[in-house]
């Protein structure tokens, strides 16, 4: 292995191993790279708050309090990493273009009458579509008795309601099931018998409400937090970079790895 050096201190082997286990990837080579770019970038940045002079000044948090280097690091960027705010003009541009972060979630209020069975018990789960196909064709006659239907046959608890499952978001059901709930209307019995791993259903959606997109004035502060935090990870990467080329490194390239340790 290549010795790494910053400025002529070598940074162990030793260290390295330590720091790996705080790095999750996809091979040990890269974990290895990933902890060796940390404690370059570590070293510049100590190195930079020794030179001025920083003295440590840890904070405590959540009852964790800072060590002295974490201290230091701190105060280097607070120093010499200076970004702007984020001031109204700049949040509205982001809300306008990006509306659809700040929507509600969709509503949905369906009911079902469930014929359970597994999918690997194929006799099980080929009975459980003659049910459910005979029960729609009888729905596609007789829509209003799907409450009544639904208390006798279903194998969900929601039986009792008549087969209905309250408000739910997308992600809250299986993707077979959602698949059908989002592009059915209001009153609609979904044509066909819908399979899942729980069984297969009978669907139907009583009801749909749209998400709300929130005022500009409810994530305002949301914004700013965001597009500040975004501009000082930038502002960083290009701080460490710049550091970097006027360093001198030997055994690892660090300029072209800079940015990415910006988390």
């Amino acid at each position: 292995m290549q010795i790494v050096t910053v400025n002529d201190v070598t940074i162990p082997h030793a260290a390295i191993a330590r720091e790996v286990q705080n790095h999750q990837a996809g091979s040990p080579a890269i974990a290895w790279e990933q902890a060796t770019r940390a404690l370059v970038i570590r070293e510049l940045l100590l190195q930079r708050a020794c030179a001025l002079d920083l003295v440590p000044e840890p904070r405590t948090e959540d009852g964790a309090r800072e060590t002295d280097e974490e201290s230091l690091i701190r105060l280097l960027l607070e120093r010499e990493v200076v970004t702007p705010k984020a001031d109204d003009s700049v949040c509205r541009r982001y809300y306008d273009s990006n509306k659809a972060r700040f929507r509600g979630p969709d509503l949905f209020e369906p009911a079902h009458i469930l014929f359970k069975a597994r999918r690997d018990d194929a006799d099980a789960y080929a009975k459980a579509e003659a049910q459910a196909a005979a029960v729609l064709a009888d729905l596609q006659r007789h829509p209003d008795r799907f409450d009544s239907l639904a208390r006798s046959l279903s194998d969900c608890p929601s039986a009792t309601e008549g087969g209905r499952l309250g408000q739910i978001v997308r992600g809250e059901t299986t993707p077979e099931f959602e698949t059908f709930l989002v592009v059915m209307e209001p009153g609609q019995i979904c044509p066909t018998p819908v399979r899942t791993r729980y069984g297969v259903h009978v669907l139907r959606l009583d009801r749909g409400i749209a998400g709300e997109t929130l005022p500009f004035e409810a994530v305002r502060a949301r914004i700013a937090s965001y597009l500040e935090e975004r501009t000082w990870r930038r502002a960083v990467a290009q701080y460490i970079t710049l550091m970097a080329g006027q360093a001198r490194i030997a055994g690892f390239d660090l300029p072209a790895a800079a940015s990415p340790l910006v988390q």
